[in-house]
C-alpha cells in the first residue's frame, strides 16, 4: 500500500523525539549525547564562536590601539542676522523723524549756502572774493588767501553736501569748525562774553553738532550708512575732531583770547 502523502511528517512529541525514552519516527539514527542532566537526540552541542574582539589586557598593551574619532558638528552662525531683523523693525517705526531731520538739514544747509555763495560769487549782496579777504585782513586774520578759501569750501561745499544728506558728518564738522570760528572771531570785538552779537553763530553751531549726533536719517543719500539713522561713537569722534580743528585754526590763523577784546 502506497503512503499517504505526509504521513511521514512526524506530529505528536513522541513521533517527534522529545521524550528520551521514545526516539524519533523517521528512521533517524542520531545518536543521544549526555549534557550532563538531559539527552537529546539528533541535536548537536553548541560551542560559542571564539570572540575576534581582543581583550582589555591587550588593547592596554598593544603598540597600536585603536583610536575613534568623532564627526564634529560646526557650531551655529553667530552673525548678526537677527540683530538686523531687529533693527529692520524698530528702524521702520521712525515716524516723523526723518522728515524733522530733513528740515534740519534744509535749514543748516541753505544758510550756509547762502553766506557761502556771497563770498564766493558775490550773489545776494555779497562781497565776492576780494570783499572777503578785505574782511579777514580788517578782522586780524593772518593767512588771508588761505583763510578766505577755506571759509567758502566749508560754507558752500559743506551747504550743499548737508542739504543732499551726502557725506553728512564730515559736511556738519567743516561747518561746525567754520562757525565755531567765526562765533570766536565776533565774540572777541568787544570784552566780556557778548551773547547778543554770537546769538547765530550759537544757533548754527547748536544746529550743526546736533546734525553730527543724530545722522541725515533716511531722507537722504547716506540713507544706506549705519550711522545715518543710527549714529554711535564715531559721530561722537567726529563733533571732537571739529571742535579742535576750529581750535586749531583759530589760533593759526587767528590767535588770542576772544573774551578779552581781540579785534585789530
Amino acid at each position: 500500500m502506497k503512503s499517504t502523502l505526509g504521513s511521514d511528517v512526524p506530529r505528536t512529541d513522541d513521533e517527534l523525539g522529545l521524550d528520551p525514552d521514545v526516539p524519533a519516527q523517521g528512521g533517524s539514527s542520531a545518536e543521544p549525547y549526555t549534557t550532563g542532566q538531559y539527552e537529546s537526540a539528533g541535536i548537536g552541542r553548541y560551542e560559542a564562536a571564539k570572540s575576534e574582539l581582543p581583550d582589555a589586557d591587550e588593547v592596554r598593551e598593544g603598540d597600536s590601539a585603536s583610536t575613534y574619532s568623532f564627526a564634529s558638528i560646526p557650531p551655529a552662525p553667530t552673525g548678526d542676522g537677527s540683530r538686523r531683523i531687529r533693527l529692520a523693525r524698530t528702524d521702520s517705526r521712525r515716524g516723523t523723524q526723518d522728515l524733522g531731520l530733513l528740515v534740519l538739514r534744509l535749514v543748516i544747509g541753505l544758510t550756509f549756502l547762502y553766506h557761502g555763495l556771497q563770498k564766493l560769487a558775490g550773489w545776494f549782496h555779497g562781497p565776492g572774493l576780494s570783499g572777503t579777504r578785505d574782511m579777514l585782513s580788517s578782522g586780524g586774520w593772518k593767512h588771508v588767501e588761505l583763510s578766505a578759501s577755506m571759509l567758502t569750501v566749508a560754507e558752500v561745499g559743506g551747504g550743499v553736501l548737508i542739504i543732499l544728506g551726502l557725506a553728512t558728518p564730515l559736511a556738519a564738522g567743516a561747518v561746525l569748525a567754520s562757525i565755531s570760528d567765526a562765533w570766536l572771531w565776533k565774540q572777541g570785538m568787544s570784552s566780556g562774553f557778548q551773547y547778543k552779537t554770537v546769538e547765530l553763530e550759537s544757533i548754527l553751531a547748536g544746529l550743526a553738532a546736533a546734525l553730527i549726533l543724530t545722522g541725515p536719517g533716511r531722507l537722504a543719500f547716506d540713507r544706506g550708512r549705519g550711522w545715518a539713522t543710527r549714529p554711535r561713537y564715531g559721530s561722537f569722534v567726529v563733533l571732537i575732531l571739529a571742535l579742535v580743528a576750529a581750535a586749531v585754526s583759530w589760533f593759526y590763523l587767528h590767535g588770542g583770547n576772544p573774551f578779552h577784546g581781540i579785534r585789530h
